[in-house]
Parts: C-alpha cells; structure tokens; sequence
C-alpha cells in the first residue's frame, strides 16, 4: 500500500482519548490528529518520537491530519512503525489480490465483513476456486519488547478473545477458519502477549487445538507505504 500523498513530518507531544494525539510540525506549530488506534500502544506513543502524517482528501473531515508511522525506539533498534489498525485488512486483501497470501492460495474471492456467529462480522470470507469457504479473521501487531519478537495484544483484548471463540466455533461445524497476523513493523517472530491478555491467551490455544490455523506476516514499513512482505513464525509453545 503506497501512500497517495509524501507524509507530513512531525513530533509526537501527546496521545490522549485513545484517537487523538497533540504533535508539533517542522514550523512548530502545534496540531491534533486523529490516531486510529484504541489500543495501548506500548513503546510507541514516546513524547518526542519522530511520527508521521497523512493528510485526508475530505475537506469536511473534522480533523484533517491522521498519524500513520512513528520511529520507535526498540529493543534491536529505532525503525518506522505503522500506528493504523485499520490497515491490516486493507494490506490482508491487497496481498490476497496480488497472489501473495499462500494460505488462501486457491481462492477467487475474498470478501469483506461477513456476519456469522450470531452477532459476530468476520473480516473476510475466502470463496471460490472449488475450495471450502475459509472464514478469515485479521490482527494487527506492533509491539516488541523483546527484539525481533512481535507481540499481540498489548492491552487487554476481550473482543479478539471472543473472534477466537468464534472461528472455533467454525471448525466445531466442519468449517475452515483462519487467523492472520499482520506486523506492521520488521520482527522475525510473533507470540501472544500472554502476561498482559491471559484470557486472549487461552482463547487462541483452544482455537489452534481446534484445527484454526494461524498465520503472522511482518510488513516493509516507510514514508512511502506499507506492504506485507513475508511470513514469520509463531511461537507460541501448545
């Protein structure tokens, strides 16, 4: 995913009422934005970490600019970090659309937002191509505090627990389900973030037993786009 517009350089003053962050642009001007992350962020909302900006096409948006990557200083090293936790499903149907998710290898159609389990909506439905349909739930990642280790949740994720339930649910009726892990950010292996997420944590063991498969991708972040780039292990011991 390039960005359609070179990104505005900034630094980050404050991350406040989860999807808003006050910064401070090249001219000192000061500026709030919108951060569309209700996560915790952990290790990346530093005061005076290097971040930067998109600026949106619609002129009646109430705040024009949007946090897209900050430089996190990391264990291993500073690097670019993508902050959007929408983005992962657009990266997820980009890659799809460009052959490059070999677990959904196969499949024609990939579509979004699909209600089952009652009240649940799926990410994505994976059809056609003569294969089951796969019900395909997606997550974003961007914690490390070890390095190279990519973490998820980083603040407790009762929602992401209940989706595990879910696609497990899936398997109990002869289904297939899947989850996929998307790291903004280079790390060369992904675990559940146990210490912080117990209740995450044993939801997503019961669904791996259940035979829901999981995948983690690390991304190629910069000033010039995110994109999904390989596949890195998960070590999260059965």
């Amino acid at each position: 995913m390039i960005f359609q517009a070179p990104l505005i350089e900034a630094r980050l003053l404050r991350r406040y009422k989860r999807f808003l962050a006050d910064v401070e642009l090249a001219d000192g001007a000061p500026l709030t934005v919108h951060v569309a992350n209700p996560g915790a962020m952990l290790g990346l909302a530093e005061p005076g970490s290097r971040v930067l900006l998109s600026r949106s096409a619609n002129p009646s948006r109430k705040l024009a600019f949007s946090w897209e990557l900050v430089e996190a200083h990391l264990p291993g090293g500073p690097q670019w970090v993508g902050v959007d936790t929408l983005r992962p499903n657009r990266l997820v149907a980009e890659a799809f659309g460009e052959g490059r998710l070999a677990p959904l290898s196969g499949y024609e159609l990939l579509k979004p937002e699909v209600r089952y389990a009652g009240a649940s909506r799926v990410d994505f439905l994976a059809t056609g191509g003569g294969l089951p349909p796969c019900h395909v739930e997606v997550k974003n990642c961007h914690m490390m505090r070890q390095a190279g280790l990519a973490e998820f949740p980083d603040c407790v994720a009762a929602r992401s627990a209940r989706h595990m339930r879910d696609l497990a649910e899936v398997m109990a009726q002869g289904g297939r389900a899947m989850l996929v892990v998307v790291v903004q950010m280079a790390a060369e292996r992904f675990d559940v973030a146990r210490d912080i997420d117990p209740g995450f944590d044993r939801a997503f063991r019961a669904a791996r037993a259940a035979g829901v498969e999981a995948h983690a991708y690390r991304c190629e972040v910069g000033p010039e786009g995110v994109a999904v780039a390989q596949a890195i292990p998960i070590v999260t011991p059965d």
